[in-house]
C-alpha cells in the first residue's frame, strides 16, 4: 500500500515575499510554500558571491545548492575545481555545493530558485 502526498492549492508571487535577505548589490526574496521555499535573487552590476554574500555566510564558497532559472542578466561561475562558464536568460542550471559567482556586463542578474533558498545569504 502506497501513500499519496496531497498537494494542496496555492497561488503566490514575490510581489509579496515572506522575507528579504538584503546584502551588498543585491537581495534574496524568499516564498516559503507547503513543500518548500522559492527563491528570486536580484543581483545588481557589481555583486560576486565572495565579496557580497561569503562575509555573511562565512565559508570559503557558496554552500548552498541551487537548481536556477535564469531570468536575466549574465552571470559567470566558478566552480571550486577550477571550472567556469556563464548562464543568462533562458538558461537553467543545476549547481552543486562549491561555487562563487558574479555579474557580468550592466545588467541586473535575475535567477529563480527552486533549490537553495531556504538558508541563502542567512547570517552564519
Amino acid at each position: 500500500m502506497t501513500t499519496q502526498h496531497r498537494q494542496t492549492v496555492e497561488h503566490r508571487g514575490f510581489d509579496a515575499p515572506d522575507e528579504i535577505r538584503e546584502f551588498e548589490h543585491g537581495r534574496a526574496e524568499v516564498l516559503n510554500m507547503a513543500d518548500g521555499a522559492i527563491g528570486r535573487l536580484v543581483l545588481h552590476p557589481g555583486w560576486q558571491w565572495s565579496r557580497d554574500v561569503k562575509p555573511i555566510v562565512g565559508t570559503e564558497w557558496c554552500e548552498a545548492p541551487h537548481f536556477q532559472y535564469h531570468v536575466s542578466g549574465k552571470l559567470r561561475v566558478r566552480m571550486s575545481d577550477g571550472d567556469e562558464f556563464d548562464v543568462g536568460p533562458g538558461s537553467i542550471s543545476s549547481l552543486p555545493q562549491g561555487h562563487d559567482a558574479w555579474v557580468v556586463g550592466d545588467e541586473d542578474v535575475v535567477l529563480v530558485d527552486w533549490y537553495g533558498a531556504t538558508d541563502y545569504a542567512k547570517r552564519a
